[in-house]
């Protein structure tokens, strides 16, 4: 089934740019014949790296075609790989992964025993990165003409990050980026509102108060809003709401606020608040004066044609609040991409939220395609892999990739579900990240690391003679930022002790949060993307009624088990009417951005 694209009909359109037309020339080259790209790239890869340490160990003497590759190198996970991983991290320069040096580490927004991954990176990688990005605004282009005579509002922040034991980077992809020559000597200021100073500025209160503030002064110039999550967006919303009285005092005496101490920022701005704007700051005063924030974006950047964020999988929960808050613009989900490698694009970015589907770049890496078994035992049939070109619609697969960089056969945990074909190349629905529970943003936590939270918390209660008997949690993101609201049914020695006191429960909360992963906690210290953990205590017998409630709608109680995490509105309507106490965490859990060894 081949998907509608105004691709094929524009390539050689009069009105597409030379810049544009080469990149969408490349995109039909890629996807006419993917199979022969992927035979290419395995064999780039395979006979690169043929005396790296991990490949000699299969006997694949030389050996690149994907026969042997399949018979011989086993599919792993990251754990299978943390001893060599360990090595390189540690110092070890040999070739263990890969025949070009390892140069940094991109961390990963998944976890191993609590420490974010770390995804082995060789230069060149960059490069592929950036070709990928290369394709999105040429595809955009066609969709929305005109964007080359505006700018992006863009969020765009560095997160921190640290040096390996043995001295190598570990931060994330885009953090990488922002830091990178790429980035330096690009053009970035004549597309985005946002300077590189802020971008690059690490204290995340005076980088955002910064891009708010250009965003205001060119609203005008701005054709399109975006962040890399729209939980960042919507905190820059939040933020707006929060400071827009010295954002005007700023405009108005074309004088920068003292929050901003940032030497960079401050001399950066000086170039771009120049003198005092008394119609913008009044403007802007009678705009955010008012209760009434529904349709704030195109009230104040009217010209805005779409919000560029993802919004696939997890990240779905926000599309009522970003509708809200737009005006029911188009939101654009542009790329599909991780730590271990970027993977494809849209070529349909104005579609439904809900039609958003990726089409795989075959020149990125090596992609298998693991069947997905809803009700399987775990037990991977590695004969079952299947090739990119060979995927069939409407089934679900388990990505697996292999990397220049030296990552073989590696399952990255996602799980995609195919829609179509452009050309010949297969286009996927991002349906989930599995075995993941509860996400806010970057955050994804999983059974086992919520299970662990609550049986270390409860020890609390124990204490007070109390016990958790029933729990279950959900994803609030109605507030800015969004946490985690987990539900407890708990059971004392007698009636007195059933209810601990708030100051016990508060220290539930806290140690569930010291608990969860490093990524988690990053978020609610450093980038301050995710709120307090909230636990909400229920009546007795609640967990009964939510039983009785999936029985009804055709559970079979002999299969029934509680949900850990829930979303239907009649279950979480259930719940919060069976609330009798709710407390939060009162203090920000331990982080750090050094790695534990």
């Amino acid at each position: 089934m081949a998907i509608d694209s105004p691709l094929q009909s524009r390539v050689a359109s009069p009105t597409t740019s030379e810049k544009d037309m080469k990149a969408l020339k490349f995109i039909e080259e890629m996807t006419r014949n993917p199979d022969s790209v992927q035979e290419k790239v395995l064999g780039e890869i395979l006979s690169r790296n043929s005396n790296t340490e991990y490949l000699k160990r299969f006997d694949l003497n030389g050996a690149v075609d994907r026969k042997t590759f399949k018979r011989k190198v086993p599919v792993v996970m990251y754990e299978d790989l943390k001893t060599e991983i360990q090595r390189i991290s540690n110092g070890d320069r040999s070739p263990i992964l890969s025949s070009h040096p390892i140069n940094e580490f991109l961390t990963s927004s998944g976890t191993s025993a609590g420490e974010r991954k770390l995804m082995p990176t060789i230069e060149e990688d960059i490069d592929r990165r950036q070709l990928l990005g290369g394709l999105l605004m040429p595809v955009m282009n066609l969709y929305v003409p005109g964007l080359d005579k505006g700018k992006g509002l863009y969020f765009l922040f560095v997160k921190s990050e640290s040096k390996t034991s043995g001295g190598l980077p570990a931060r994330p992809a885009l953090t990488s980026y922002y830091k990178s020559d790429h980035f330096r000597t690009s053009d970035s200021e004549n597309v985005y509102t946002s300077p590189r100073e802020a971008i690059l500025c690490s204290d995340s209160s005076q980088s955002m108060y910064a891009q708010m503030l250009c965003g205001l002064l060119m609203r005008h110039e701005v054709l399109r809003l975006g962040a890399v999550f729209p939980s960042g967006l919507l905190r820059a919303i939040s933020f707006l709401q929060n400071n827009w009285k010295e954002l005007a005092q700023d405009i108005s005496t074309g004088i920068l606020s003292t929050k901003i101490f940032d030497p960079a920022i401050k001399n950066r701005m000086s170039k771009i608040l120049t003198k005092p704007d008394q119609e913008l700051a009044e403007f802007l005063i009678g705009v955010c004066s008012q209760e009434n924030w529904e349709g704030i974006i195109t009230r104040i950047w009217p010209n805005t044609k779409y919000l560029d964020v993802i919004v696939t999988g997890a990240m779905a929960q926000y599309i009522p609040m970003l509708e809200y808050y737009s005006g029911g613009l188009p939101i654009a989900s542009t790329i599909y991409a991780s730590s271990e490698s970027y993977f494809g694009i849209n070529l349909n970015p104005m579609c439904k939220p809900s039609e958003v589907s990726y089409t795989i770049m075959p020149n990125m890496a090596y992609f298998e395609f693991l069947p997905y078994n809803h009700d399987g035992d775990g037990a991977l049939d590695e004969t079952s892999l299947v090739e990119l070109a060979d995927v069939e619609v409407e089934k679900e697969y388990e990505l697996v990739i292999t990397t220049y960089a030296g990552l073989y056969r590696y399952r990255v945990g996602d799980i995609l579900c195919v829609t179509g074909f452009y050309n010949s190349a297969p286009q996927f629905k991002f349906i989930r990240r599995e075995n993941v529970l509860l996400s806010i943003e970057s955050d994804k936590t999983d059974e086992a690391d919520l299970q662990k939270a609550v049986d270390n918390a409860s020890r609390l209660l124990a204490e007070k003679g109390t016990r958790v008997i029933e729990y279950t949690s959900y994803a609030e993101t109605k507030t800015i930022p969004g946490h985690y609201v987990i539900y407890w049914e708990l059971l004392g020695r007698d009636q007195s002790n059933a209810h601990p006191s708030d100051e016990v429960m508060a220290k539930c909360c806290l140690e569930m949060e010291e608990s969860l992963t490093s990524v988690y906690r990053q978020s609610r210290v450093s980038d301050k993307s995710i709120g307090p953990l909230e636990i909400r205590v229920v009546q007795n017998r609640t967990f009964d009624e939510l039983m009785d409630f999936a029985i009804s709608r055709g559970s079979s109680i002999n299969q029934y088990k509680v949900p850990r995490c829930v979303s239907l509105t009649p279950i979480l309507e259930l719940l919060d009417s069976r609330v009798v106490s709710a407390h939060f965490s009162p203090s920000l859990p331990h982080w750090s951005p050094e790695r534990r060894h």
